[in-house]
């Protein structure tokens, strides 16, 4: 795709693609056609936002909820009627999200230095705030694998200044958490990351990946997942290279990453890699994106929380449960 089509998305107000196949799409491997369907654009949902995160999709409520961080606001989404609506307010500035094995919500909070989960009649219960009677830093992105347990990852963006919670300094390290989905056992998974943030596993469960956000050029990691979950054969799987930023991401059932991108208006948007770290598509949106879901009725539409808006686009896959 041009630069100028890219550009042309940058300027004035949102507006979606008259043609087909959209031009914000953008195919860097012949791979790619197997995902893009060609009647298909990208469309903006809703803008508004400060800093979109965390979507999670409620298919039995046929609605979106995401996160914008530093308004310290949940919003819903709402299939049927394309409605927003504050679905949490505050969120103790909020951040990821995802769903447990029981269709529950599990939110990361920076504010409050914790993951919750919310309960069927709407009550909140505490999963973890602290290690070894340490605070936590500020969970950040979380997903829940098949036997329960609960990942999340712990860097400190939170609280290095008063925009997305309050100032503290870390009485932690940057860890990789697991919390054991009978006991309720609190674990470190991976240690010596430099900023953890978002984190998926491949379909099979074989492998987590997790973003290292500090790193220069920021990396995304994969792990072996071995016996009673435990983590090695580290290896950088994805090098984002000068001006890649993965932040969140999802994964399909092929196993490809969708990772939230961004920071300059080329680089602005979703870009798609194989689970050998190949690049085969990009997905251009006019403002940084932070973080995807996978949803609808087929789980084959993918929500993209970018920076003031939510976009969404229908590709030819289907996200893994668990994100």
């Amino acid at each position: 795709m041009s630069l100028d089509a890219r550009a042309a998305a940058l300027i004035g107000q949102w507006s979606p693609s008259l043609r087909y196949p959209d031009p914000l799409i953008e195919q860097l491997d012949p791979r790619f056609k197997n995902y893009h369907m060609p009647l298909t654009c990208v469309e903006r949902l809703y803008h508004g936002t400060r800093w979109g995160e965390g979507p999670v999709w409620f298919g039995d409520q046929h609605c979106l909820i995401w996160s914008d961080v530093p308004a310290s606001v949940m919003y819903r989404w709402d299939e049927a009627t394309g409605r927003v609506t504050p679905f949490r307010k505050p969120s103790n500035h909020g951040n990821g999200n995802t769903r447990d094995r029981q269709g529950r919500l599990i939110t990361c909070e920076h504010q409050t230095r914790r993951v919750t989960r919310t309960e069927y009649d709407g009550t909140i219960t505490v999963i973890a705030d602290s290690f070894d009677g340490k605070r936590l830093n500020s969970p950040n992105d979380v997903v829940v694998k098949s036997d329960g347990s609960i990942w999340f990852t712990d860097p400190p963006f939170g609280i290095l200044s008063h925009l997305e919670g309050d100032k503290a300094e870390p009485e932690l390290p940057m860890n990789v958490y697991r919390v054991d989905g009978q006991t309720g056992k609190m674990t470190v998974a991976a240690e010596g990351i430099n900023a953890p943030n978002g984190l998926a596993f491949s379909p099979d469960e074989k492998k987590i990946y997790i973003v290292e956000s500090r790193a220069e050029p920021r990396k995304i990691l994969s792990f072996d997942v071995g016996a009673g979950d435990k983590l090695s054969n580290r290896k950088v799987l994805i090098d984002a290279g000068p001006g890649g930023t993965p932040d969140g991401f999802r994964v399909d059932i092929d196993g490809n990453l969708w990772c939230g991108w961004g920071m300059t208006p080329e680089l602005d948007g979703v870009r798609v890699f194989t689970a050998e770290g190949e690049p085969i598509g990009h997905i251009h949106l006019p403002e940084r994106c932070a973080n995807v879901a996978f949803g609808g009725v087929k789980r084959n539409r993918l929500f993209m929380a970018a920076a003031h808006s939510l976009y969404a686009l229908y590709v030819n896959t289907q996200g893994v449960k668990g994100g």
